[in-house]
């Protein structure tokens, strides 16, 4: 049995995403970000980062002490190599899979949160920060768009944790986008919507945080985005 620390952000949609795919027994522990509880002592134990996803398992392979393990990108890495799925196993095929998954991790993910921050969240609205997000992620999905002008998926013919990781992030509307400017894009996000298991997915957002939306009060700003080092001593 897997425990998934999780909210309904796009990296907590990429962890479910594969435990749906693999059918994994999984139990969903909700970890409100906008309530402060991702600085809860029994989390951090988990996740010193103070951030969702994380995982632990209970049966990590070879047995021993449950395995915790923070970061997405780190944690569908490891459950391809526990399962034996959406992972090549031969070395070109994997750095296939590899070079995309880190590049959602240090490119599109962060440079599209910011586009939300700004765009969305910020109580201030700043022309050049959003101009500067809007274009940056406007130039990755032209990347994507690109690379998957010939190819099914991210890295070849098959589905794996590179499209895993990447799905959640693709938010047109909510980014300023247009689709229909990237037609290869549009066809894999489509193809990747359809799938049972991306629905089952995302289904938990209605049993566990079905008022998402947005950030509607002050005290979830602060939460979100008014921690330093010194923001909670007591649970740190």
């Amino acid at each position: 049995m897997i425990d998934l620390y999780y909210w309904t952000t796009p990296n907590g949609h990429k962890v479910t995403l594969f435990l749906e795919e693999t059918g994994l027994p999984y139990r969903v522990i909700p970890v409100n970000i906008g309530k402060g509880e991702q600085f809860e002592p029994s989390f951090l134990r988990v996740a010193p980062n103070n951030r969702i996803p994380a995982i632990l398992d209970h049966a990590p392979e070879g047995g021993g002490e449950p395995l915790s393990l923070f970061e997405s990108g780190a944690i569908l890495l490891y459950l391809a190599g526990k399962t034996g799925h959406f992972i090549p196993a031969d070395a070109r095929g994997r750095a296939e899979v590899l070079q995309w998954l880190f590049w959602q991790m240090g490119g599109l993910g962060p440079m599209a949160g910011q586009n939300h921050h700004f765009r969305n969240y910020a109580p201030e609205k700043i022309p050049y920060a959003i101009d500067r997000y809007v274009r940056e992620t406007n130039r990755l999905y032209g990347v994507l768009d690109r690379r998957l002008a010939d190819r099914a998926f991210l890295a070849g013919d098959a589905y794996t944790i590179a499209d895993m990781a990447s799905y959640p992030w693709i938010l047109p509307e909510a980014q300023g986008q247009a689709i229909d400017d990237f037609p290869h894009l549009r066809r894999w996000h489509g193809e990747i919507k359809a799938r049972p298991a991306t629905t089952r997915a995302y289904d938990l957002v209605r049993t566990v945080n079905p008022d998402a939306g947005g950030i509607r009060t002050e005290e979830e700003r602060r939460v979100l985005f008014g921690q330093t080092a010194a923001s909670h001593p007591a649970r740190a």
